[in-house]
């Protein structure tokens, strides 16, 4: 039953979009590239975990569209996986460009819009090797990339997405070593930054050459932080400096065209890249929670928690339930006089039930944001489906729909309902069941 009207609701305005998103290595399956290395070599949580064929999207996207409509959604996210495309370097598989061309057409031909991220994490086994991010050879061999793609997107009216999550990619991969490539070290940190920035710009000049105007962004992950001792100088230091190094030097960098990050301990930069100036037409923004920051007297000096301050619960990821942080970043992004878009939210819920109240005060802080003047144009949903998700494997479960990982039977949960009440009412109306009773959560 769907949720019933309350007397507050409020309403989206017309072309706000409702969608969904996924990545091309999470649901598609059967993909060759450096994390498939990463799993052989034992480096997730479970050394033994593998996604092999993931939730087999590559065979049942036709399926994957309906779902995705039946729950309301005008518009869907997917990535071009790269090691599909150019599974050597310099060489391009046609039949692959011809797939991906083809999807997305029957995807607007459904009335779903495309949003196409072209590069989402991952990289053909080739790239760590030859043209890794540390070295300028990665900005040509991007550049030449999206140019064997342009084609593929003409007449879409696609909304197009460079990078997801540049600082995830960077922080993760070059400086804890926790994702390809591993490696830990600060400066190659700084330089891969650099030519990811520079990456980006290369990519538009090759799209806009084949487009035209184009409508293109990155996706930026961004965490609302706090200082875990309120009362502590350096903690609040850490929340100033972490907070414009990882949720605005990027963006920053692609509306001034200057690099400006500050690690205190780790690496800095300070670089002018003047063809990254306006090089977006809108902010990503991929929000999940907040995390709290404390300084170490010793390396790495930055503990990195998540605690529930507020007594909702730790999710089932183990992050903070924390919407506030949410219109808070939405706020702090109406610096660059830019349309956002909301290009992922979403729930670890393993039972269903908790989803629909995430989704509801998510979005409250949308239209929060918007009456502050923030121009919110989209909010796409983390993820359509449960799916692989990076190290943490198949434990966690984001999907609006629940995926039998054994037989691939993809069924609704709560929130489809919820979603589709919202999205086609265009009103913002409370869930029909009572929000989940807190767990006590222990600090993470």
């Amino acid at each position: 039953m769907p949720p019933a009207m309350s007397a507050d609701e409020r309403t989206f305005p017309e072309g706000f979009t409702f969608g969904v998103a996924t990545s091309a290595y999470q649901v598609e399956g059967g993909i060759e590239n450096d994390w498939a290395e990463w799993e052989r070599a034992g480096k997730l949580k479970d050394p033994h975990m593998r996604c092999g064929r993931a939730v087999d999207h590559w065979n049942r996207y036709e399926e994957d569209y309906g779902l995705a409509l039946q729950a309301g959604a005008s518009a869907f996210r997917v990535s071009l996986e790269w090691a599909r495309i150019e599974p050597e370097r310099g060489r391009y598989d046609g039949a692959a460009l011809e797939a991906y061309r083809e999807r997305l057409l029957r995807m607007k031909a459904r009335g779903l819009r495309p949003v196409v991220t072209l590069h989402h994490f991952t990289h053909p086994t080739w790239f760590h090797r030859e043209t890794p991010w540390h070295t300028p050879a990665s900005v040509e061999a991007f550049r030449a990339y999206t140019r064997a793609c342009a084609p593929v997107l003409k007449g879409l009216d696609a909304l197009l997405i460079t990078l997801n999550e540049p600082m995830v990619v960077l922080l993760g991969g070059y400086l804890q070593g926790l994702l390809p490539p591993g490696i830990a070290d600060g400066e190659k940190t700084m330089r891969a930054m650099e030519n990811m920035v520079r990456a980006h710009a290369a990519a538009r000049q090759e799209l806009t050459a084949v487009l035209g105007k184009v409508e293109l962004g990155i996706s930026q992950n961004m965490l609302c932080f706090a200082p875990d001792r309120w009362w502590h100088p350096l903690d609040r230091a850490l929340v100033r400096l972490g907070a414009h190094a990882y949720n605005h030097a990027f963006h920053e960098a692609l509306v001034t065209g200057k690099l400006r990050v500050t690690m205190p301990g780790v690496a800095s930069t300070r670089v002018d890249i003047p063809e990254a100036k306006d090089s977006c037409e809108f902010i990503g923004v991929n929000y999940y929670s907040r995390a709290h920051l404390r300084f170490m007297p010793r390396p790495p000096f930055i503990e990195f928690k998540f605690r529930d301050k507020l007594g909702r619960g730790l999710t089932d990821i183990g992050w903070e339930d924390y919407p506030e942080g949410f219109g808070q970043i939405l706020s702090e992004v109406k610096r660059y006089g830019l349309p956002v878009w909301v290009t992922e939210n979403g729930l670890d819920d393993r039972n269903g039930l908790r989803r629909p109240h995430y989704i509801h005060s998510h979005l409250a802080q949308v239209l929060d944001a918007r009456a502050r003047g923030v121009d919110v144009r989209g909010y796409l949903y983390w993820s359509l489906l449960d799916n692989f998700e990076w190290l943490e494997g198949w434990g966690p479960r984001f999907g609006l729909y629940h995926v039998d990982f054994d037989t691939l039977e993809r069924r609704p949960t709560p929130a489809c309902d919820y979603f589709r009440t919202v999205a086609q009412g265009r009103k913002l109306v409370a869930p029909s069941t009572p929000a989940p009773s807190a767990q006590p959560s222990a600090a993470r």
